[in-house]
């Protein structure tokens, strides 16, 4: 195996602190005896540098270990499971340092508690096979903890929105359309754009376009709309303007390669959402929609209907929007899809800024609560045979007490037949939202108890449930079981 070099050095920097460590001696203490710099020590032990061997030799010596030992590849039990992290080059993947978080560091830490370490990582392990966690959606979830990490607002892309319509003399204060966006892509960017119907093979199905980077030529499904075309074109718009090059060829994606095409996936389709819903004329709409004191459901459809996007995309704006322009920073973003005629709804796609709030993901194969308004919009959808159906409802959370204004958009999936998804921003009810909503304690809003499973339900007759809060039960039978034992515990003491 062609082992890389940078995983040899940092092997022998673990493998040289451990030595060093067992013999009770700090970097200022080898440095002395070995006559070699403390920093030099340090930038072998950090991986940084990997000595010749006649350094190796001395260390070996003064550390009373076999040169053999210290050259090897092979770390002892306790020190293994570093050992897999590095082989396996997830690290690499991961770029660490839009976390803040250097690489060296954070090995750094790891070896300073193996054992315990060892039993994390094996944990993490044994929770990716039980819940079947893939490489993408471990790639996805730590792009929403980036996400959430910034209040899901970048202001580098909102200014590269600014500076590219001023350089193409696009008016983003009025709907874009499909011929200005082609015209940037063939006539700036030399794309050769063309319509196929992807649906005579059933493999492409699910696909909307196809990326051929060799002769810049975009394929684009004939079944796609207006807005679904307008969205990929402004993508692959923001993949040139932003010089991505390690980037996905498909819509929707297939699989990710690596971290760094989920991430500029991310920021392409971050600068498309902001080139087609700008933040200027949103938060605009958004002041006049809020001061309104009894806004009909119609109402919120015209507004995302000056825009030419889907649903989706526009409630994820107001997932920037919101936080950013009107201090809202306790909100969720929620993607529900369902399939007709099954009992389940699953939960595809969720953010949570600034705190992990109801509804969450539950991996365990409960039943979402049927109260949620992400829920009633698609069942309304399929009775009335709406393609699209909103609505909007003040949930209160049984266990937790909180309250949230949420609204929600029901529509066809695009990307599956016979399906449908709901889309839905829940912002967190307090002093100062009400005062920037006029229409919060209007009673034409439905209020509502919620839980977030049913299996874990507080909600007493419950005409809704899909199954008895057994979990729940349990909880509160380990709660008395431990009241009982804590009572013989103080009678025996």
């Amino acid at each position: 195996m062609n082992v890389e070099k940078e995983y040899i050095k940092l092997i022998f920097g673990l493998k040289l602190k451990q030595a060093r460590t067992n013999k009770n001696l700090s970097l200022f203490g080898l440095a002395k005896i070995t006559e070699l710099s403390k920093s030099y020590l340090n930038e072998i032990e950090k991986g940084k540098k990997y000595p010749k061997t006649d350094k190796i030799i001395l260390l070996a010596e003064k550390l009373e270990v076999s040169y053999d030992h210290m050259v090897s590849l092979k770390l002892d039990n306790n020190l293994a499971p570093i050992g897999e992290i590095l082989k396996s080059g997830i690290l690499k993947e991961i770029p660490l340092d839009i976390f803040g978080i250097q690489e060296n560091d954070l090995i750094d830490i790891i070896a300073n508690a193996p054992a315990k370490v060892n039993a994390f990582i094996s944990t993490i392990i044994e929770i990716a096979q039980h819940y079947n966690l893939t490489r993408e959606s471990f790639f996805l979830a730590a792009l929403r903890s980036y996400q959430e990490a910034h209040n899901n607002y970048f202001e580098d892309l909102e200014q590269k929105v600014l500076d590219f319509s001023k350089a193409f003399q696009i008016n983003i204060n009025t709907k874009i359309s499909i011929e200005d966006l082609t015209a940037v892509l063939t006539d700036e960017y030399g794309y050769t754009i063309q319509e196929i119907v992807f649906s005579e093979q059933e493999e492409l199905g699910d696909l909307r376009s196809i990326y051929v980077p060799k002769s810049k030529t975009l394929l684009l499904s004939v079944d796609i709309d207006s807005q679904q075309k307008a969205f990929i074109l402004a993508k692959e718009i923001a993949y040139n303007y932003l010089e991505i090059t390690e980037r996905l060829y498909t819509f929707s994606w297939i699989k990710f390669k690596n971290f760094d095409e989920v991430l500029n996936n991310f920021y392409a389709s971050y600068f498309a959402g902001a080139l087609l819903i700008p933040r200027k004329q949103l938060v605009s709409e958004l002041n006049l929609f809020m001061a309104k004191t009894d806004p009909k459901p119609q109402e919120m459809i015209a507004l995302m209907s000056q825009f030419n996007v889907s649903p989706e995309s526009f409630y994820q704006r107001l997932t920037n929007i919101l936080p950013k322009d009107f201090q809202l920073k306790n909100i969720f973003f929620l993607r529900l899809s369902h399939k007709i005629g099954a009992e389940t709804y699953q939960i595809k796609k969720e953010l949570h800024i600034t705190n992990q709030q109801e509804p969450h993901a539950n991996e365990m194969n409960e039943h979402y609560c049927r109260r949620w308004i992400s829920v009633k919009t698609i069942v309304e959808s399929i009775k009335h045979n709406k393609s699209h159906f909103f609505d909007a409802q003040i949930s209160r959370y049984e266990n937790s007490g909180n309250e949230f204004l949420v609204f929600s958009s029901a529509t066809e999936d695009p990307f599956k037949k016979d399906c449908l998804r709901s889309i839905s921003v829940g912002i967190l009810i307090t002093p100062g939202m009400k005062k920037k909503f006029k229409f919060i304690d209007n009673k034409s809003i439905k209020k509502q108890i919620v839980g977030v499973t049913c299996e874990t339900c507080a909600v007493k007759n419950c005409e809704e449930r899909a199954s008895p809060p057994i979990q729940l039960d349990l909880k509160i039978r380990n709660e008395n079981t431990d009241l009982i034992v804590q009572k013989y515990m103080a009678k025996f003491s």
